[in-house]
């Protein structure tokens, strides 16, 4: 978590002179603007609270988000960049939508481009197109998967993309994705300010994983478990009909296992959860294989989630190899678990019935729901407003049901992940009583 040194302050590329053009609540009584004063305690436990007010200490928080009074940029005169990196994921045009719009209406902003399959967008050597973004264009895209700027992986030389802003006389640069994407927008901010460029480089956290660190929530989550538990459904169903049925699902979660937790206590109908931040042994009397014939002899069916990250120690002869984001190829352990429970049962003749699904891509691309567009509008907007206001290198972040500013230097490099000791994994092994799964020495 955030340390007393950690500073929690949002760079400007200069000072804010120019009066907003919102049109907010008439009211008097109604607050129409967000002061940078305003902050949003990070830790809240009463106990360290008290603690620092009596050593007279400030406790660490992050500024709020919102729309200021005062502005940097001339709307009239500005020009926005927008671009989507990395795998796709549930919200992305809702997010898409919202920044184009709250630009458009509400800053008077006319300018606004989309840049075209991620970062290479920004690279000549791609001669990908710029697509004018208005309202017109964003209009009708909510339910539509994906994103209509389209995304790319891998690195792309940042120099050349600085360049590429420069030429463009863009001001406002609003990047949206996941770790990788946030460790780029860290670096072309650094270039900016290295060039004494006023460029504002706003990101917003994408990663259906649930992830990012300082960030409580990122969009796409919520409709990722929704679409989840209906494959724990039809697992449990089709585990129900067979004897000794088991309904295998591999769901996402590369370094953390949110996604399957968190669907597993939406669905409780799921016996096993295996998640990257807890290990579990195979075989050997506390191992799962014998956890599960024991509750087959029990009940007759199971159901097992596991996170794709879980149980990279079973391939540890392989040599790791990246992708093109530089991001660890990991091996697949749904079918390698499905190939161990057959065998396993094989050996003791014992017939089961063995369903694996995956329907990682399938969530992935499709349209946000309910829930988490209302949560994508929130975000782009208030996106909107801290890039206006000439706020840079951070991100939109949702911390104690807050939108909040987070220093882009205090979340990239770093995952937040399930506490094998925490509510959430307790909870867990509370519903689906599969226990420890070692093997006690």
């Amino acid at each position: 978590m955030i340390g007393e040194c950690d500073d929690t302050t949002i760079p400007v590329i200069g000072d804010a002179k120019v009066n907003s053009p919102l049109e907010l609540w008439e009211k008097k009584s109604c607050k129409n603007y967000v002061s940078d004063s305003e902050r949003v305690v990070i830790d809240i436990q009463l106990d360290s609270l008290v603690s620092l007010i009596k050593e007279g200490k400030e406790p660490s928080s992050f500024e709020m988000a919102g729309p200021r009074e005062k502005i940097y940029f001339d709307p009239s005169k500005l020009r926005c960049a927008l671009v989507t990196c990395g795998g796709l994921c549930p919200g992305l045009n809702d997010i898409i939508r919202s920044l184009v719009l709250e630009l458009y209406y509400g800053y008077g902003v006319r300018n606004i481009y989309g840049i075209k399959y991620g970062l290479q967008g920004f690279i000549p050597k791609y001669s990908h197109d710029i697509i004018d973004l208005h309202p017109g264009v964003v209009s009708s895209i909510l339910d539509a998967g994906g994103t209509i700027l389209g995304s790319s992986r891998g690195a792309q030389d940042i120099e050349e993309i600085v360049d590429c802003l420069e030429r463009m006389n863009i001001g406002i640069l609003f990047m949206i994705g996941g770790d990788g994407t946030l460790m780029a927008a860290y670096k072309i901010a650094d270039t900016i300010m290295k060039r004494n460029l006023k460029i504002s480089v706003v990101g917003i956290p994408k990663t259906i994983d649930n992830d990012i660190y300082l960030v409580s929530r990122s969009f796409g989550f919520e409709t990722a478990v929704d679409i989840s538990t209906m494959a724990v459904k039809g697992a449990h169903k089709e585990a129900e009909g067979y004897h000794n049925g088991i309904g295998l699902i591999k769901l996402m979660g590369r370094h953390s296992g949110f996604i399957a937790a968190t669907a597993a206590l939406a669905q409780q109908d799921v016996n096993f959860v295996l998640v990257p931040e807890v290990d579990f042994d195979l075989d050997g009397p506390g191992g799962f294989l014998m956890a599960l014939e024991r509750r087959l002899a029990a009940r007759k069916h199971a159901v097992v989630i596991i996170a794709e990250g879980s149980g990279q120690k079973f391939f540890k002869n392989n040599k790791k190899s990246y992708d093109a984001s530089g991001n660890i190829i990991l091996n697949d352990i749904g079918i390698f678990l499905k190939n161990k429970i057959s065998s396993y049962f094989k050996e003791r003749n014992l017939d089961i019935s063995l369903k694996y699904i995956d329907p990682s891509y399938m969530i992935r691309s499709l349209p946000a729901n309910p829930n988490d567009s209302v949560f994508c509008g929130f975000l782009g907007r208030d996106a909107a407003h801290a890039g206006m206001a000439g706020k840079t290198k951070l991100i939109i972040g949702h911390w104690n049901n807050h939108f909040v500013h987070v220093p882009m230097g205090l979340s990239v490099g770093k995952r937040k992940q399930i506490s094998p000791s925490g509510k959430l994994w307790r909870t867990v092994l509370e519903t689906t009583g599969q226990g420890i799964l070692k093997n006690v020495k």
